[in-house]
């Protein structure tokens, strides 16, 4: 009679599998479909000595509500976006569930608290790059992202002050 472990073993492997995959296809379909949407970035440090170079994305005050309303808001939600001529988003209002207005993007976030007080993350809080690429990447004023039409989010780029993706030469 064989052991019944291997079967539940190789059953629970296919499902982590399964569950990693279609989170990868997912955000792949964000990134192909997604709308692109810049946030401005403030200044924030480069560096880390365990995960390597990266840039910890501190987003600009006019991207985030204001710090009462952050505090009520749930840990997982969306908000709308105002974006302008040149596609950059600011916080207009909270998501009542109507569909957003002409020049406006429903757009996903996650409440956390550092030391800058609470903020809202509208899809990562960091941008890794290759080792030795920290010049490339200091001047960048945007954060780039592809917003799906459900608010779900994908950071693929940094971008210059003129909106531009930066890239290596």
């Amino acid at each position: 009679m064989t052991s019944v472990r291997p079967i539940i073993a190789m059953l629970g492997l296919a499902l982590i599998l399964g569950a990693a995959n279609w989170d990868i296809l997912r955000k792949r379909a964000v990134v192909d479909e997604g709308t692109p949407l810049l946030l401005e970035l403030r200044p924030a440090d480069p560096r880390s000595l365990f995960q390597g170079d990266y840039m910890a994305l501190a987003l600009a005050d006019y991207t985030m509500p204001d710090r009462e309303t952050i505090a009520r808001l749930p840990y997982r939600g969306t908000v709308i976006l105002a974006v302008d001529e040149k596609g950059v988003g600011r916080f207009a209002r909270l998501d009542d569930g109507s569909p957003p207005a002409a020049g406006e993007r429903r757009v996903g976030y996650r409440r956390h608290a550092d030391w800058r007080g609470a903020r809202l993350d509208y899809g990562a809080q960091a941008f890794f790059f290759q080792e030795g690429d920290a010049a490339l990447y200091q001047e960048a004023k945007y954060a780039l992202l592809r917003v799906a039409e459900d608010g779900d989010t994908v950071l693929t780029d940094l971008a210059d002050q003129d909106g531009v993706a930066i890239t290596r030469p």
